[in-house]
């Protein structure tokens, strides 16, 4: 009986498994995750669950008794030591386990700010897993320091439920602005006025240079010299793809796990999806750390495990939940020269990427009409002119006839 494993049992893995079953696949199932949890969601750890407004249980991508009626063996709390290739096996403590496809789901890991600079003292957190947020929860009480290290939507989001808890903010970029790496500057300056009015003190072009504190963090000096009295610390500075496991086995490595345009590997019967993959996208090799691209890979290889030979089409989208504000972002901005916004009022605001006359992406602030007419024509190869976009007069519907 043909047997597909599944290492990583986040949003990928469990989307894998989850369509294998739904396409009729009648082998056996192995998924191993190293938390001890059901597989869960991410996005709303930093956001809904850290506010308290989401239970644990609300978390689960499915419930307990899912995995049993599917006949999915879930192997929670483990760790894949070795992958064998060529005898098509992996090596779980003593035991061995065979595979007929082996599919790699392993995520990314957070970075750490280095012990150096005294980021392994008590109180200096990163947000990536459950036991992260868990860890850093009891900290956000009203009124105490907290500094948070990253502009980017990881250290925005953060500082965003500090903010609406009452703590004090202080967030470091180390950039010319928060969100250079993601965004053009109008989102930055719309993000940063946001934070402002909320009491958060963004500090961008300084880094940085160390934490102090005698087993604890107590103090924080920033590149520019100035000292900070804080209570802890939020690192939000990027993750990296987990492929230490690929690369013992000997696979390809380009930017995550490189796969080809079907979710596969160098390696044969193993294949990637999620975070820690790669693919290629308009002539180059791409990865995107979004749940919707974990699930659409996912997705796609469990096609093509069952023999589709389904390329992967990636529609690129994202999301941030910051305060009162939803940010949906459609395409890729990677090339841009060109801004377009369209206002309709201070809160509602959404900045188009355009590279000469080719729409490539959209950032939309509370306009969800917006996001989703940009998501169609992006999608459809569209380009709207520019001065159509910005006329607030015209229907955002009628660009899509334009």
């Amino acid at each position: 009986m043909t047997h597909v494993v599944v290492v990583g049992a986040g949003q990928a893995g469990a989307a894998c498994v989850a369509k294998l079953r739904n396409l009729g696949f009648e082998g056996l199932i192995t998924l191993i995750g190293a938390e001890p949890v059901l597989p869960y969601q991410r996005p709303p750890l930093s956001k809904k669950y850290l506010l308290g407004e989401m239970s644990l249980e609300r978390l689960f991508l499915r419930p307990k008794a899912f995995y049993k009626e599917q006949n999915i063996d879930l192997l929670l709390n483990t760790d894949v030591g070795a992958i064998d290739s060529v005898a098509k096996t992996i090596s779980v403590d003593e035991n061995k386990f065979s595979y007929d496809h082996l599919v790699l789901a392993t995520g990314a890991t957070p970075n750490r700010l280095p012990a150096s600079i005294g980021g392994e003292l008590e109180g200096v957190f990163v947000v990536r897993g459950l036991a992260d947020v868990d860890a850093m929860a009891p900290e956000f009480a009203p009124g105490r320091n907290v500094l948070i290290v990253g502009g980017g939507y990881i250290g925005l989001e953060a500082a965003a439920v500090a903010a609406s808890k009452g703590l004090k903010v202080t967030l470091v970029e180390a950039s010319e602005r928060i969100l250079q790496r993601v965004a053009a500057p109008e989102t930055s300056d719309f993000f940063r006025e946001l934070h402002k009015q909320h009491g958060v003190k963004i500090v961008e072009g300084v880094g940085l240079s160390m934490l102090s504190g005698k087993a604890r963090v107590q103090m924080a000096e920033l590149t520019n010299g100035q000292t900070l009295e804080v209570d802890f610390v939020i690192a939000g500075v990027g993750v990296q793809p987990e492929v230490s496991l690929a690369e013992k086995a000997g696979i390809d490595l380009d930017n995550g796990i490189k796969t080809d345009g079907y979710g596969s590997t160098s390696a044969q019967s193993i294949w990637a999806a999620g975070d820690c993959a790669s693919f290629p996208y308009k002539g180059a090799q791409i990865r995107l750390e979004s749940v919707p691209n974990a699930i659409d890979q996912a997705e796609v290889v469990a096609e093509n495990i069952m023999g589709s030979q389904k390329p992967y089409n990636a529609k690129p989208w994202f999301w941030s939940d910051q305060y009162d504000v939803k940010l949906q972002i459609a395409g890729l901005n990677v090339g841009y020269d060109t801004i377009v916004s369209r206002e309709s009022s201070a809160r509602v605001k959404s900045f188009w990427y355009y590279k000469e006359d080719k729409l490539l992406a959209v950032d939309a602030a509370n306009a969800p009409r917006d996001y989703m007419v940009g998501k169609r024509l992006i999608e459809g190869g569209k380009s709207p002119r520019p001065e159509l976009v910005s006329d607030v007069s015209i229907d955002i519907k009628d660009l899509l006839h334009a």
